[in-house]
């Protein structure tokens, strides 16, 4: 393993002889799964309770580690040049896509090979529980009153987050500063210190600060309210049309043979469809999905094109 990923954490499960068993069928005894998130970011809460799951049904050990900076551009680059023998993978959202129309890095989500998509997650807009903001529209309308006076916090420059909060601005001339981050946990400090009016982010995320009456939610960026928080409106509810669609996934160097991205599909369908990670997902309002890697490169493509027109109309790329 290359020196950036040699540090990984593994997830500590011990194996059991059918589990050594399933090991075998593997082509490698260990696979890192790299995120560009801050421990505490989405990217890393998803993995790292994915590989709970998904470790006893590949017969691999799986760790995890986070590689910051370049708001993926520093691990997708290390990604590319690894050996695609199944060994590696890195944590896919909409920022790998993003950072690639921004930054034009050297290597960009083209150069890598979708293999999973895992869910479909909600995101949510919030703020610390003093905040004077009780509702979505507060925010809105006192934007709109204080024109340059706000500040929101998005994960980093590069994230789907920002953008929707590029579009916030435009839709409602708030002119608010706009605040980077490396990831979901650093963000989540600065609007509890109430450095941020509003944050954005996923219910996994701000779930131990939501626990401890810290946070409070405003809005769901989607077409309709989440199952588990019914008396949340959606941003469209309360006078805003601004809807996000985020993903989770995997993602690979070109190359990986397809017995392995066949392992990858199966383990990941069969994990989806445990009792025990359900009650975990639902409870962090993910929907499952777990497309193949068939249908992850016609979705990943298709998606970066969405994310091309948006940001071409907010004048951002040409």
């Amino acid at each position: 393993m290359f020196k950036l990923f040699a540090a990984a954490v593994a997830v500590g499960l011990a194996l059991s002889p059918t589990q050594s068993m399933a090991q075998a069928k593997y082509p490698v005894p260990t696979v890192t799964l790299a995120t560009h998130s801050s421990p505490g970011g989405g990217s890393d809460v998803f993995l790292r309770e994915l590989v709970k799951h998904v470790q006893p049904i590949l017969g691999a050990n799986l760790a995890v580690t986070n590689v910051t900076g370049g708001s993926g551009a520093r691990a997708m680059a290390e990604l590319a040049k690894s050996p695609a023998n199944g060994s590696i993978f890195y944590a896919t959202t909409p920022t790998y896509i993003q950072t690639t129309l921004l930054s034009k890095p050297a290597v960009g989500f083209d150069q890598l090979d979708p293999m999973v998509i895992v869910f479909f997650d909600p995101t949510i807009i919030y703020t610390r529980a003093e905040s004077p903001h009780k509702t979505f529209a507060d925010v809105v309308a006192d934007a709109k009153k204080n024109v340059g006076k706000q500040k929101w916090g998005a994960a980093n420059p590069a994230s789907l987050e920002r953008i929707a909060f590029e579009k916030l601005n435009k839709i409602t001339g708030a002119k608010a500063a706009i605040v980077s981050h490396e990831g979901g946990g650093d963000l989540m400090i600065n609007v509890l210190n109430g450095t941020l009016d509003i944050g954005v982010g996923e219910v996994q995320e701000l779930r131990s600060q939501l626990e401890a009456k810290k946070v409070r939610m405003l809005a769901v960026l989607g077409d309709k309210r989440l199952p588990e928080f019914p008396d949340l409106p959606t941003a469209k509810e309360q006078g805003v049309d601004l809807v996000v669609s985020k993903f989770r996934g995997l993602a690979g160097p070109k190359g990986v043979p397809d017995d392995v991205a066949k392992a990858w599909e199966d383990a990941i369908k069969q994990a989806l469809a445990s009792p025990a990670y359900k009650a975990i997902y639902a409870k962090e309002a993910l929907e499952p999905v777990g497309m193949g890697r068939a249908e992850a490169r016609a979705f990943t493509a298709k998606f970066a094109e969405e994310v091309k027109a948006s940001l071409t109309e907010l004048g951002v790329i040409k």
